[in-house]
């Protein structure tokens, strides 16, 4: 990661980070860091280099990639700036979540080739349907995973955590010893309540669940 300065540019109190990258080891960045040197040289202020050399675009982790994103929750730089989308993201859904996270944290996002630059009032409108999408995926997930809960107990099975088993002599021997309750259930490794579930009698407890 370098930074760098155009004296030009010193009255653009914005910052940048540009991102590059290329799969292989036997190519290189320079086609795309050349464009976006000079652009960023024309409209930022200072602007500091992200570089991923032989990492390909469909892996989960890239150190520059990650080390950017680290940076921008810090909030190092105003804007992120890209030669070309399938250069920054993986796929379509892991572009709209980080234009997300970007808009989120008040950072712009500029694609050299693509035209793209959220600075822009065309642009400003890009990250408001990214949201909207983004949005509306979580809505998606969300009412999936309701409706699986809905349906999951509709079929009689328990949600949640699955209830802690009390050892009923175990609970009982320590209570006729004189233990308390509390020290019972640290002891068990249990809570209170089933403690004192454990030491209500069988047909009690028999009683009170067949009760309507």
């Amino acid at each position: 990661m370098n930074d760098r300065m155009d004296a030009r540019s010193l009255k653009v109190p914005k910052s940048a980070a540009l991102y590059a990258r290329v799969s292989t080891l036997d190519q290189n960045c320079e086609v795309q860091l050349q464009d976006l040197r000079r652009y960023a040289g024309q409209r930022f202020a200072v602007y500091r280099e992200y570089i991923d050399v032989g990492v390909s675009g469909a892996q989960r982790s890239r150190p520059q990639f990650d080390m950017l994103k680290k940076d921008a929750r810090k909030r190092l730089f105003d804007v992120v700036l890209v030669w070309k989308f399938d250069r920054f993201a993986r796929s379509l859904k892991h572009l709209i979540e980080s234009l997300d996270e970007f808009s989120s944290l008040g950072i712009d996002f500029v694609s050299y080739t693509e035209g793209v630059d959220t600075t822009t009032p065309t642009g400003q409108l890009l990250f408001h349907i990214v949201g909207a999408v983004a949005q509306f995926e979580r809505d998606l997930i969300g009412e999936r995973v309701r409706a699986g809960l809905a349906h999951a107990r509709a079929m009689g099975k328990h949600i949640g955590r699955p209830r802690a088993a009390a050892d009923v002599n175990a609970v009982r021997g320590l209570r006729s010893s004189g233990e308390s309750l509390q020290n019972i259930a640290k002891t068990l490794g249990i809570p209170v309540s089933r403690v004192r579930r454990a030491l209500v009698p069988r047909e009690t407890r028999q009683a009170v669940n067949e009760s309507p």
